[in-house]
């Protein structure tokens, strides 16, 4: 069994409900979606092919307790199913970062989802697959990244509309980096009393989005 790989890295979460922690990521290669602002472009094709037990053997060598798998869109490779069973089989927490357009209905039911939906802004708002939205559970996550006024006014619609609030512990607002002021959008979650949590990019603050990190 083989995936093909981007980067294996250790480093603090950067986003989402475990920010900050020590953090292994397992970055597969390729991805169906061109969002207009996506900051991880390099790992739309290249990569390398590591078996699943080189892969686990790897992500031991860093001992750290969380284990996020990333891409690029990982879901497009059919082995990452079994790669974060395997992993939540060795006792990690485990976390997917999907981008919404592929089915998460096969996803471990132990794994958090942190799932996208693309606002306008991003270009890939048709890629939605928003019958996912049935298949989302407690504990996983469901993040927008938003450009500007009318992203963050969709992404109310649709807070309100799926009552994501009530399907998931915790819903991620984050404003795109260098578009949005992040001051802004934290003053529309206030003003408007949004169920969300606001979150910016940690790993942007700590080290300007560099590889690796």
């Amino acid at each position: 069994m083989e995936l093909r790989l981007t980067e294996i890295f250790h480093s603090l979460q950067g986003e989402a409900r475990t920010v900050g922690r020590p953090t292994v990521f397992v970055r597969l290669t390729g991805c169906p979606q061109r969002c207009v602002w996506c900051d991880t472009e390099y790992a739309f094709s290249g990569g390398e092919k590591w078996t699943l037990e080189a892969i686990l053997a790897q992500v031991a060598e860093y001992g750290a307790r969380y284990i996020t798998v990333t891409g690029g869109e990982p879901l497009a490779q059919p082995n990452c199913l079994p790669l974060l069973s395997a992993l939540c089989d060795l006792g990690y927490e485990v976390s997917l970062e999907t981008g919404g357009a592929m089915d998460i209905s096969e996803v471990d039911e132990r794994v958090s989802v942190v799932m996208d939906l693309k606002a306008p802004g991003s270009a890939e708002q048709h890629n939605n697959r928003l019958e996912n939205i049935p298949h989302l559970r407690p504990h996983h996550q469901v993040k927008f990244v938003l450009a500007d006024r009318k992203d963050y006014d969709w992404a109310r619609f649709m807070l309100d509309q799926h009552q994501l609030a009530e399907r998931v512990e915790d819903v991620l607002f984050s404003p795109v980096q260098g578009q949005l002021p992040p001051g802004d959008l934290a003053d529309w979650i206030v003003a408007d009393r949004l169920p969300v949590r606001f979150q910016l990019q940690l790993h942007k603050l700590l080290w300007n989005d560099a590889r690796g990190r």
